[in-house]
């Protein structure tokens, strides 16, 4: 079965390694099998905090970058996680130097592509750096890769500076979805597309008290044969920061994926049941 894949992407200092440290505690208590990849190296001591978890889900990239030299390494060592650990969901976390986008270019290649059943990227702001304009080339190429943006240490500017972040973010991304947050403390379900299952209206886990956005996650219906162009219409009105589910078109069943404004109908890779046909999970800010 294939599973969904989260590239972290980030500047030096952004918060990347925090985040990734937030997805392993939510994992532990919810039971979710991650398979982590890790190419931050040196000082963080991430790859000592993940082993702690479980040394068969979590591999180490050393010696370069993965969007470089690294690129061969890194379809070697998914291929060989997913196929020994057979994991629920997958986290690559980058080099703050790494590009993203590159990177994405790997799980279009064989036999990735049959491994991974979606990529979401999500970038790590400091929203200090971004307030101040304190931007690269290196910067700018990893937010205009983003499929989301964590703008992170909100509690380090002011709401002014707050603003200015936020400005500059949706300007260099294209307008993806921004979710502002302290200590990387984001939910999964944010971060990975949802589960096909319906779910309740939730609301905040009591650890995340410095979130600056709430959300509401709901079921949305497309019974019978449907328009692809009527479906993606229907969800854009939503405002859908994350959506993912399965509808039967006129052109065949279909894969429902969102992030933000880009949502797209693909062909599943597996055999899709029934009942979860005309039915995709959508999450959307609190109003």
């Amino acid at each position: 079965m294939p599973v969904p894949a989260l590239i972290i992407s980030g500047y030096l200092g952004s918060g990347k390694t925090t985040l990734v440290g937030r997805l392993l505690d939510e994992a532990r208590r919810t039971g979710i099998r991650l398979a982590i990849i890790s190419n931050e190296f040196g000082d963080t001591g991430i790859d000592r905090a993940l082993l702690d978890a479980g040394e068969d889900g979590f591999a180490e990239l050393d010696g370069g970058c993965v969007c470089c030299r690294l690129s061969d390494a890194l379809g070697e060592t998914l291929q060989a996680l997913v196929e020994k650990t057979r994991p629920d969901r997958i986290v690559l976390e980058t080099s703050g130097v790494a590009l993203p986008g590159e990177i994405l270019i790997q799980f279009w290649r064989p036999p990735i592509e049959d491994l991974v059943s979606d990529v979401v990227i999500a970038v790590v702001v400091d929203a200090e750096r971004a307030a101040t304009g304190n931007i690269d080339d290196t910067f700018t190429a990893q937010l205009e890769a983003a499929d989301l943006v964590v703008l992170n240490k909100c509690d380090l500017v002011d709401a002014d500076g707050r603003a200015r972040a936020l400005e500059r973010v949706r300007a260099i991304s294209g307008g993806q979805p921004v979710i502002e947050t302290t200590r990387s403390d984001v939910r999964m379900d944010l971060l990975f597309p949802p589960d096909h299952a319906p779910r309740q209206e939730t609301a905040p886990h009591e650890h995340h008290e410095h979130d600056h956005d709430r959300f509401d996650t709901f079921e949305r219906r497309f019974p019978g044969v449907v328009v692809p162009e009527d479906v993606i219409a229907s969800l854009l009105a939503e405002d859908a920061l994350r959506c993912k589910g399965f509808v039967e078109t006129t052109h065949g069943i279909k894969v429902v994926q969102g992030v933000g404004p880009r949502i797209e109908l693909v062909e599943p890779k597996v055999a899709v049941r029934p009942e979860l046909i005309g039915r995709v999970v959508v999450i959307r800010r609190a109003e």
